[in-house]
């Protein structure tokens, strides 16, 4: 495939060759191919992963991973650095930073994967601005964010990362009302926390914030429901999800309830479907296309859950964990925050 002499190319054009069947760009010389090397090619897909847990009273370090392209069960990767419950998981489409948590006392720390691989994690050098556990995770390609949460009391506050750094967290501002077990979804322009505990109840309120920029949340709408979503809410960059949660009342009255909302938009949730059971404390994560929740009723609950996040209806099976667990923290290479 020639390109004729009596069209001069300009530096940078695009072509499809159909001799090679690629695509290909001129350099100023002769065309090049064009090849990708994406981090979702490398992990055959978008790579989910669930961290940390709770067995009775006490943490667990246990790290999970699986394609959230398929369904199966899930692969150990490794460990986090020490005991984890509720940590707060902001990720990159390479790294993996697994924030704060609490064992026998709360962390500041953050554990750092590279998501491609398999392993224990290390210690990133990288802290929160105080050590806290049961916030949300927002982020895009840039920043990652801790919303919320408790330090053994409740706080308000937003802090954020520049995810390609190594330095530590800083203050973004305040959340409208202090919540903790609140879901975090995101685009790569809104960061959104969904429901929560505000110290004397659950609550239905939605507050979202411009990741580029610093400053206070803003009220987005309501839940349909007053529940604790925990890090069960995923997203794509359109929609974000509220997988079941703890309803006011007892242990019993955890939701099954799936709701969605337009993350360009304001307003409030609309329901989606049903998880095939109750949930309060899980976790999961999110491609592009689909939202996996890890149900996470108890220590030893291993089912996981899944949707299309651009259709309605309910749960589908997954597949189990590699090890049950609940008040555990989940994200992935793939998720709304990064386009």
């Amino acid at each position: 495939m020639e390109q004729s002499p009596l069209q001069p190319t300009p530096v940078g054009a695009f072509r499809f060759n159909t001799d090679s069947s690629k695509l290909e760009y001129y350099d100023g010389n002769q065309w090049v191919n064009i090849t990708s090397d994406s981090p979702e090619a490398q992990t055959g897909g978008t790579r989910g992963i669930i961290a940390g847990g709770r067995s009775n009273g006490s943490g667990r370090n246990y790290i999970q991973f699986v394609n959230a392209d398929s369904t199966g069960n899930f692969s150990d990767f490794g460990d986090l650095t020490s005991n984890r419950r509720t940590p707060i998981c902001t990720f990159s489409r390479t790294l993996g930073h697994m924030c704060g948590g609490i064992d026998s006392s709360a962390t500041a720390n953050c554990d750092k994967i590279t998501i491609a691989s398999t392993g224990n994690a290390a210690d990133s050098g990288i802290d929160l601005t105080a050590a806290k556990y049961n916030g949300c995770a927002v982020g895009d390609a840039t920043r990652g964010m801790a919303l919320g949460g408790t330090t053994g009391s409740l706080t308000n506050v937003m802090e954020y990362m520049t995810l390609a750094s190594t330095a530590n967290f800083i203050d973004f501002g305040d959340l409208i009302t202090a919540v903790q077990s609140n879901g975090g979804v995101n685009s790569p322009t809104r960061g959104i926390s969904l429901g929560g505990h505000d110290g004397s109840n659950r609550v239905n309120s939605i507050q979202y914030i411009t990741i580029s920029t610093t400053g206070n949340a803003a009220d987005f709408g309501d839940l349909a429901g007053t529940r604790t979503p925990n890090a069960g809410a995923m997203s794509n960059s359109i929609r974000g999800l509220a997988f079941g949660g703890a309803a006011p009342g007892p242990v019993a009255s955890n939701s099954n309830t799936i709701e969605f909302i337009t993350i360009a938009t304001l307003g409030d949730a609309t329901d989606f479907g049903d998880l095939s059971g109750t949930r309060g404390d899980g976790a999961g994560f999110s491609s592009p296309t689909r939202a996996v929740c890890a149900m996470g009723a108890n220590s030893s609950d291993t089912n996981v859950e899944y949707v299309e996040i651009m259709s309605t209806g309910n749960g589908t099976d997954f597949g189990d964990l590699n090890q049950g667990s609940y008040e555990f923290g989940g994200n992935s290479n793939g998720h709304g925050g990064l386009g």
